[in-house]
């Protein structure tokens, strides 16, 4: 059998064996996304249910900092809808915004070092098969959903980024599903980046 067939048949035995509750936070999950390249403050909703229902599911599978990730998704999501809810109703609508490149800066070199001592602890006392660059996507996860809740046009480059990551990282250990998700998430991301790149470069109306 050829390297393409194993993984479609991967990608086929995945989707038979997802679980009810793993499709509904998987189509809530495509359903953020979509709601936030239109910028959506629903998008929120959809994703903070999708992280409540993977708090269950990675709690049921033993996967305790996993867990803990989603519920850092679900406070986010809930500072999101407040954030983008209290934006549109003090200007009428969300203004896409950016950061100044010294504050990427400082923030990039946080999260490799926050990741290079996570990727160390991984290293030593579990048997993680990428210890850095597990932990350099999840740090970076943080700061790229941190990124997106304040209206921050650059979080969608740091998610392309993250994404492939992503999809390496989960086809190389043979996870071929996952691995399409993170590859259809690069392509929302993409898509994200170019629509809130002409909503920035959209001047704003005088009021």
């Amino acid at each position: 059998m050829s390297e393409l067939a194993r993984a479609l048949d991967a990608i086929w035995s995945g989707l038979v064996a997802t679980s009810p509750a793993e499709a509904v936070s998987v189509a809530l999950g495509l359903a953020y996304s979509v709601l936030a390249i239109r910028r959506s403050r629903w998008c929120w909703v959809t994703g903070g249910l999708s992280s409540a229902i993977m708090i269950y599911l990675s709690l049921t599978a033993r996967l305790p900092m996993q867990a803990a990730l989603q519920v850092y998704y679900v406070v986010i999501s809930v500072y999101g809808w407040w954030y983008w809810t209290r934006e549109e109703e003090a200007q009428g609508s969300l203004v896409v915004s950016t950061w100044p490149v010294r504050k990427h800066l400082v923030a990039c070199a946080a999260v490799v070092l926050i990741s290079a001592l996570t990727a160390r602890w991984l290293a030593t006392q579990t048997q993680a098969a990428w210890p850095f660059l597990d932990s350099l996507t999840t740090w970076g996860s943080l700061y790229a959903t941190w990124l997106q809740a304040r209206v921050k046009l650059e979080n969608w480059l740091y998610w392309i980024c993250i994404d492939s990551v992503l999809a390496f990282l989960f086809g190389a250990q043979g996870l071929y599903f996952v691995a399409l998700l993170s590859v259809l998430y690069l392509g929302f991301s993409a898509v994200g980046f170019i629509r809130w790149l002409r909503t920035y470069r959209t001047p704003v109306p005088a009021s």
